[in-house]
């Protein structure tokens, strides 16, 4: 996924980030190869993403604070934002300083992930519209995000309202028509127009959305998951 890396105290070796993680996790003497993987994961060409090469960046972070790079930081919780929804932002804010978590680039950040948390898609897209600055440095931010509401979407409902979807994933009008056209082609969606309605979006069937397809009592979607859709309809 990465590409091979000098390791410093072997220059004719040729290592991975993830070797290097694996075998010097604690070797400040990785930090530089760490910071250049994190401008790997944030660069146009390449858009990869290691939780662990993150975290253990954050972890040498903690021994050495005054290598911390803030700008670093900031992009690898923003890269875990992409990642819902896996517990990875959580993961990475819970090694940072919370004297750096209180300035104003991260305090936005974790109202954002509270946002995501909750399925309160209209608020997080209106506060990330007043940090485009900050997000849209990161390539398939968006994109990641759509992939998620959509994610959240499917658990509970079979059938979306129209509004109710591009509420969600922020897209409207010719934008939300052609992303509708990708998916009803690629991705098993169908529309279906209601007299006097908003039409509806019928998502794929799987197993939260159609008790019938659960397989035991084990697949059950947990009550956290329900909780966090209400707030969507409101």
């Amino acid at each position: 996924m990465a590409r091979d890396r000098e390791a410093s105290q072997s220059p004719q070796q040729q290592y991975t980030v993830e070797q290097l993680v694996a075998v010097n996790p604690y070797n400040p003497d990785i930090l530089s190869d760490l910071e250049n993987y994190v401008n790997e994961q944030v660069s146009v060409t390449n858009q990869t993403y290691s939780l662990d090469a993150n975290l253990c960046l954050l972890r040498l972070y903690q021994f050495e604070p005054e290598h911390m790079n803030i700008q670093i930081v900031a992009w690898i919780l923003i890269k875990a934002l992409m990642a819902m929804p896996a517990p990875d932002f959580s993961l990475c804010l819970f090694l940072i300083p919370e004297q750096v978590q209180m300035e104003e680039q991260f305090k936005t950040l974790i109202v954002l992930s509270h946002y995501l948390e909750t399925a309160r898609f209209r608020q997080f897209w209106d506060e990330a519209a007043k940090n485009r600055s900050t997000l849209e440095v990161i390539p398939g931010f968006e994109q990641a995000i759509q992939a998620y509401a959509i994610h959240i979407l499917s658990l509970t409902y079979h059938k979306v309202p129209r509004p109710v979807l591009a509420e969600a994933i922020n897209l409207e009008g010719p934008s939300l028509d052609k992303f509708l056209e990708y998916q009803v082609a690629n991705c098993g969606w169908a529309l279906e127009n209601s007299t006097g309605r908003s039409p509806l979006i019928v998502l794929p069937r799987n197993e939260f959305n159609h008790p019938e397809l659960k397989k035991n009592t084990e697949d059950s979607m947990p009550l956290d998951h329900v909780a966090g859709i209400f707030p969507i309809l409101g």
